[in-house]
């Protein structure tokens, strides 16, 4: 057998050696060695890798369960191209209460799954000052702008309107031109259903600045918060307005001002719905803003009940 390994080994095997671990791993080294010629043999190539004939010959076959599992996962990484592991195991969690996150890395990885993500330079320019953050719900919401456009290549903007408490998409309009009237309208359309915030934290556009949107904000009482420095603008770019310019663009493309209107409204449901969100306990912001809303009814009624014994 020695003289067999002498007259065949090179140096091409010589570097599969150095990375067999697993199983896999190793039949995948056997199989490279028996179509490409390098072994004379199965013995040989089982031998030279460290794995048993018998193990070459009946390899591992997955359970129903991890089959289940693994068919959840592509579903869900097709259907929600921006989910990365983590937010694929936290969906999973309601069906597959047993399994672990790296159980779900593991065939998350095994599958060739993962999110693209573009990389772009960011230069520091001053000192940044940490804002105040919100610390109940429709405290602050944040209003911003995000570009895209038709198949036909004209523009399309989007205001986008989140909670910085609860990181819930409030609203997005879509339109061809967005003036400060617009804005105006859209922040009194709104506030009809869930009242007018205590603050609106924007940069500094000419839409926000403008005479008609400081008069509408005064007359409704909001706290009208603007960026004074490139620092500032850079920082009031939050991870909603990085996700949807990121998400939206490069899952969809629309023909018609409706289509667009119609698919960023299923976007954004969905994001306040089903999108887990790091700050609110890995739970969807609009669960967490109806929890925060029925702890705050019960903390109400136990105060007033008190008071009146």
């Amino acid at each position: 057998m020695k003289s067999c390994f002498a007259q065949w080994k090179g140096p091409a095997l010589q570097g599969l050696s150095l990375c067999m671990d697993g199983t896999q791993t190793k039949q995948q080294a056997i199989s490279v060695m028996q179509t490409s010629g390098l072994a004379p043999s199965e013995r040989c190539a089982c031998r030279f890798v460290g794995l048993s004939r018998d193990a070459w010959r009946h390899p591992p076959q997955a359970d129903a369960l991890t089959c289940q599992l693994t068919t959840r996962i592509v579903e869900i990484a097709q259907t929600r191209r921006h989910f990365g592991y983590r937010q694929v195991h936290e969906l999973l969690r309601a069906e597959f209460p047993a399994i672990n996150q790296k159980r779900g890395y593991r065939l998350y990885r095994e599958q060739g799954l993962a999110v693209r993500r573009r990389n772009h330079p960011r230069k520091q320019i001053c000192m940044w000052t940490p804002l105040q953050a919100a610390t109940q719900l429709d405290e602050v919401w944040g209003m911003a702008f995000v570009s895209d456009q038709l198949a036909s290549g004209r523009r399309l903007k989007c205001l986008t309107v989140p909670d910085d408490f609860c990181h819930e998409a409030v609203q997005i309009g879509v339109d061809f031109l967005l003036s400060d009237q617009y804005v105006t309208q859209m922040l009194d359309q709104v506030s009809q259903f869930r009242g007018y915030p205590l603050a609106v934290r924007t940069d500094d556009g000419p839409e926000f600045t403008s005479r008609v949107f400081g008069l509408g904000t005064d007359a409704r009482h909001p706290a009208h918060s603007d960026s004074v420095g490139p620092a500032d603008e850079e920082r009031l770019r939050r991870k909603f307005q990085r996700q949807i310019s990121r998400q939206v663009p490069d899952e969809h493309e629309f023909d018609t001002l409706a289509e667009a209107r119609r698919i960023i409204a299923v976007w954004r449901d969905a994001y306040s719905q089903v999108h887990p969100h790091a700050s609110t306990g890995r739970i969807p912001p609009a669960v967490f803003a109806a929890r925060y809303r029925q702890q705050r009814t019960t903390e109400l009624s136990s105060s007033t009940t008190t008071m009146q014994t």
